[in-house]
C-alpha cells in the first residue's frame, strides 16, 4: 500500500517552525537584534518565493530547528536553517540563530573581547543565493551581533556573479554606499575596502566576487549601530531582488554553465579555508548543514 502523503503545511505550522524556543536569557539589546534578525528572515524568503512564483515555480522554503548544547554541557541556544531549491534559486540557505555559553580553548582569545573571559552570546542571519541562470549573480549576506566584554555588530554583503555585469556591479555598490552614507560618510569607502580585501583567494590571486562591504567589531553606541546594521539589511532586499528580476530570463548556453560551475568551484574553496564565519559556526557547536549550506549544489575543478 502506497503510504499516505503528509498533509500540506499550514501558515501556523510554517510559522512554528521558523520559531525557536530560547533556551538562553537575552537582555534588551540582544533580544532586539534577535527579533530584527528573523523578522529580516522573513520578509526577503517571502522576497524570494515571489520570484518564484513569477516563474511559474511552487517552490517554498523548507525550515529546520537545531538545537546547541554548549561544551559545558548546557543548553546553547539553537537556530532555524532555511533552505530553498527552486527554477530561480537553485539553491538557497537563510539561517537564523542565537546561540551563547563559552568559548573553548584557544578559540576564544581569537574572538574580540572574549580574550579574558570566554563566555558569549552570538544572535544574527546569513544568507548565500545559488542561482540557477548563469546569468544571475549568486549573493551573499549576513549581519550579526556578539556579546562578550564587549558589544558589536558586523556583517555585510558582496555580489559574486559567475559572468559579472557593471551594471548590476554598479547597481549593488550604489545602494549600499547609500545605506551607508546615511549613517556615516566613512563608513563605505572603508568598508567597502575591507570587503575587498576579505573577500579574497590568497592562493588563486583573485576576489570572490565583485564586492560590496564588509565590517566588523562595531561597537560603541548601540542604537546607531544597530540602525546601520538594519540599514545594510534593507539595502539588500532592496536591490538583490531588483537584480535577480533583471537577468531570471536571460538565455546562458553551456559554456556559461560551464563557467558558472568553476567559478563555484572558486566559492566553495574560499568558504572551507578562508571564511571565518564557517569556522566561528564549527568552533561553537552550530549546525553543521547551516555551517555548510554556502556551498554551491554544483561545482566544477578543471
Amino acid at each position: 500500500m502506497t503510504p499516505a502523503a503528509p498533509p500540506p503545511m499550514t501558515p501556523m505550522m510554517t510559522a512554528m517552525m521558523k520559531t525557536r524556543p530560547l533556551d538562553l536569557s537575552l537582555d534588551a539589546e540582544q533580544d532586539a537584534a534577535r527579533i530584527w534578525f528573523e523578522s529580516l528572515r522573513d520578509r526577503i524568503c517571502a522576497a524570494f518565493e515571489a520570484i518564484e512564483r513569477e516563474a511559474g515555480s511552487d517552490a517554498a522554503f523548507d525550515y529546520v530547528a537545531w538545537d546547541r548544547q554548549d561544551p559545558s554541557g548546557t543548553p546553547g541556544g539553537g537556530g532555524v536553517r532555511g533552505v530553498m531549491k527552486g527554477r530561480v534559486f537553485e539553491k538557497v540557505g537563510v539561517n537564523v540563530s542565537t546561540v551563547g555559553g563559552t568559548f573553548e580553548g584557544e578559540f576564544g582569545k581569537t574572538i574580540h573581547g572574549a580574550g579574558d573571559d570566554p563566555r558569549f552570546v552570538a544572535t544574527g542571519i546569513s544568507l548565500v543565493a545559488h542561482m540557477a541562470n548563469p546569468h544571475v549573480p549568486a549573493v551573499h549576506m549576513n549581519t550579526r551581533f556578539l556579546t562578550t566584554t564587549k558589544r558589536w555588530f558586523g556583517g555585510g554583503a558582496d555580489l559574486n556573479p559567475p559572468l559579472p555585469v557593471a551594471g548590476d556591479t554598479a547597481d549593488f555598490h550604489a545602494v549600499l554606499q547609500a545605506a551607508c552614507d546615511a549613517h556615516d560618510p566613512a563608513h563605505y569607502p572603508r568598508f567597502k575596502a575591507w570587503a575587498d580585501e576579505y573577500f579574497y583567494i590568497p592562493h588563486r590571486q583573485v576576489h570572490r566576487g565583485v564586492g560590496g562591504i564588509f565590517y566588523d567589531h562595531l561597537e560603541g553606541a548601540f542604537d546607531a549601530n544597530f540602525a546601520f546594521t538594519r540599514a545594510v539589511g534593507e539595502a539588500f532586499l532592496d536591490v538583490y531582488p531588483r537584480i535577480v528580476r533583471r537577468r531570471m530570463h536571460d538565455a546562458f548556453t553551456p559554456e556559461h554553465l560551464a563557467e558558472q560551475r568553476r567559478w563555484r568551484g572558486r566559492y566553495a574553496e574560499f568558504n572551507l579555508v578562508y571564511d571565518r564565519g564557517t569556522l566561528f559556526g564549527l568552533k561553537t557547536g552550530g549546525n553543521i548543514d547551516a555551517i555548510l549550506m554556502s556551498l554551491p549544489p554544483v561545482a566544477e575543478w578543471d
